[in-house]
């Protein structure tokens, strides 16, 4: 069995969806499972609606109908018969959200965030699953919230293997499925998901399950580039590399792999093919053993919008192992993620993002212990395979507040 992932841009309106069944066509669809995100930017849109809900905004209303215009017009370009039997089954899903909106009591964010953000995920997989039943292409819509089970870590769930691999097994490998990604449950039933770009995990999860013999992500772009090309100029395809140098781009923030997606693949030797659903003859990248970079060029990663903070003791002491335990401590407990390490005898330093929103909470405990000094809305620059022509290159971009080197990797971070 194969695993197929389109993602967002893949299935953002009318023409897309049908661009969908073109490459379904083109590369064969038996035995074969599909995972969908949300259209489009609807994962926004719907945090939009958590946000007006969670903070009793009068634009609620306003925000859903939003959403439901987005995928009715989407359906109205898309179909030509049958119209309301599908309309039918999309208003269940928006009967659904708002049953929750009315009988919901539990105040937690993080959980009413996962209750409300995969409807994106199940709209759009209903509404494609239908479309290809109709073109000729019959597939089996599942749920996946029935076979990916978790904890309770809402927004940022982990995996509980043992059942997932139970459910999943379960599925007939001569079919097609269409089910969504980024989402899971818990054991009790509660919607959860997997983090932000959760799909491409969520893909790897059925491709490990399933023994799959490939997962292939189809995106708007040739495959995996040496950068990213809305912040550098003449990027590069790679055209093939090793798990281990992928899990190392991913680590420092690459946004074209998911940073769980790899290592499922990479413990059962399941290639990882990248490619573009606009060209279909293009071979793309692949993600499995083998040379670790081809062709062997500097890599550029950007990660925006990142605090440098700088923490030293109150009495001008050495910042020892207890110090560095303390504070990774405090980092953990307001999930902050750390992407950059540096200390000295008196200081330490780390580049984290807050997306979670926690940082002025952190600040305010860490500066009961230590003296602190930040800087907000930084940049981090991570070189892979760097040599001196790539590093002059970011160097010119910005004031550098912070330099690391390591065998093949520097990282700057910019103001």
């Amino acid at each position: 069995m194969k695993v197929f992932k389109f993602g967002g841009a893949s299935v953002k309106d009318a023409d897309s969806i049908k661009n969908v069944v073109r490459v379904l066509q083109h590369e064969g669809f038996e035995n074969t499972l599909i995972v969908i995100s949300a259209m489009g930017k609807m994962t926004n849109a719907f945090e939009e609606i958590i946000h007006s809900y969670c903070n009793k905004k009068d634009d609620l209303s306003q925000k859903i109908e939003f959403v439901r215009n987005y995928h009715f017009t989407i359906i109205e370009n898309l179909f030509t018969t049958n119209k309301p039997t599908i309309i039918l089954e999309i208003e269940q899903f928006f009967g659904q959200l708002s049953g929750f909106l009315i009988k919901n009591k539990n105040k937690d964010y993080n959980f009413i965030y996962d209750q409300i953000i995969g409807f994106g995920e199940l709209l759009s997989t209903k509404i494609v699953s239908i479309y290809l039943n109709e073109e000729g292409v019959l597939n089996s819509w599942v749920d996946v919230r029935n076979y990916i089970k978790t904890d309770e870590t809402y927004r940022d769930a982990y995996v509980n293997w043992d059942a997932t691999l139970q459910n999943i097994s379960k599925l007939n490998s001569d079919n097609l499925y269409i089910t969504q990604g980024f989402l899971g449950s818990t054991l009790k039933g509660n919607t959860t998901s997997l983090g932000r770009e959760g799909s491409d995990y969520s893909a790897a999860i059925f491709a490990y399950c399933l023994n799959a013999v490939s997962l292939t992500i189809w995106k708007d772009v040739d495959g995996v580039l040496n950068a990213d090309p809305r912040f550098f100029e003449n990027a590069q395809l790679l055209q093939q590399i090793s798990y281990g140098e992928a899990i190392e781009m991913a680590f420092y923030g690459a946004s074209v792999i998911h940073p769980k997606t790899l290592k499922p693949l990479e413990n059962k030797n399941i290639p990882l093919f990248v490619r573009s659903f606009y060209d279909l003859n293009a071979k793309g990248t692949i993600v499995g053993k083998g040379h670790s970079l081809l062709p062997e060029i500097p890599c550029f990663i950007l990660k925006q919008q990142q605090i440098l903070v700088s923490i030293s003791a109150l009495d001008f002491s050495f910042m020892v192992e207890y110090n560095l335990s303390d504070i990774f401590k405090i980092l953990h407990n307001y999930k902050l993620k750390v992407n950059l390490i540096q200390n000295s005898a008196l200081s330490f330093s780390v580049c984290i993002e807050d997306k979670f929103n926690n940082f002025h909470q952190f600040l305010s405990e860490i500066n009961k212990k230590y003296k602190v000094t930040f800087s907000e809305n930084v940049s981090l620059y991570t070189i892979r395979h760097a040599n001196e022509n790539a590093v002059n290159k970011i160097e010119e971009k910005g004031e550098i507040l912070l330099k690391q080197a390591t065998k093949g990797t520097v990282q700057l971070v910019l103001k």
